[in-house]
């Protein structure tokens, strides 16, 4: 009788702290679609090295990744851009302490279909562009036929800087088509011969064709030097600093490997 005590409690113990101990070994990461291939890679190659481990990655937005970690469902969150003050405000009213881990280096190419023969635009051409002030590529020295604008929506980090560095905080045309991820962008961009996107390096193809932006291409080489315009850091972040697993996975992709890795998939390395 007596043993069967001691087993029951020791099962008891064992349900109670079971998922506690397994959560240790398991991380949730949700947000940017840019930061997205940088983060799912670097988990596939933790992984490998750390069988027991269990990394979940998925997209949804930067804006989505935050305030999922303001709700405290997952681990990390993704994000193309730095948290704003209304966020912070209500993190801090929930307990919630954002911390930034910058981990990558990232420009925004403006693209169009590769048999659009325009190569080179002004930020200011972009701008009258996405604002609806020219919607013609004759304007542009190129074919007659209407330009097609193709946007990131308003839970997206890449449209946010986008707004920032090229729209000057004007808003882009009510006709332009919204998408939710780099993804969506190239897939209409590759499919239509008169449309316009942007998208972060690391998703740039043959499907594609990046224009200059003021003369300047967009690569790691101009983006590192600061020649081209429309760049940004990207971000991990976490609720208050990171300790275990959750430490060891964001240093892991701040390593040379980790680094190695944020290159291999186009966007610039730290270091």
């Amino acid at each position: 009788m007596k043993k069967n005590k001691v087993f029951l409690t020791l099962f008891a113990v064992l349900l109670l702290f079971g998922n506690a101990i397994f959560a240790a070994d398991s991380l949730i990461i949700q947000g940017s679609s840019t930061v997205l291939p940088i983060v799912q890679r670097a988990a596939e190659v933790y992984m490998e090295k750390n069988p027991a481990v269990n990394i979940s990655v998925r997209g949804g937005g930067s804006g989505t990744g935050i305030a999922a970690l303001l709700d405290n469902v997952i681990d990390i969150a993704n994000s193309s851009r730095f948290i704003k003050d209304e966020e912070v405000q209500t993190a801090l009213s929930k307990g919630i302490y954002p911390v930034p881990h910058r981990i990558a280096i990232d420009g925004i190419a403006v693209v169009v279909h590769p048999d659009n023969p325009v190569d080179d635009l002004s930020l200011e051409d972009i701008k009258k562009i996405y604002t609806g002030e020219i919607s013609n590529w004759q304007e542009l020295g190129g074919p007659d036929s209407q330009i097609v604008v193709i946007s990131r929506d308003s839970s997206s980090g890449t449209f946010e800087v986008f707004e920032e560095k090229v729209l000057g905080g004007e808003k882009v045309a009510a006709t332009a088509l919204l998408q939710t991820s780099n993804g969506g962008v190239i897939n209409v961009v590759a499919a239509t011969k008169g449309a316009i996107g942007y998208v972060g390096l690391g998703y740039l193809s043959p499907a594609l064709k990046a224009v200059k932006v003021d003369g300047v291409s967009p690569n790691n080489e101009t983006v590192i030097s600061g020649q081209f315009p429309i760049a940004r850091p990207l971000f991990v972040f976490t609720n208050g600093w990171p300790e275990g697993l959750t430490a060891d996975f964001i240093n892991f992709i701040l390593s040379a490997e980790g680094q190695k890795i944020a290159e291999e998939q186009g966007y610039v390395p730290l270091f």
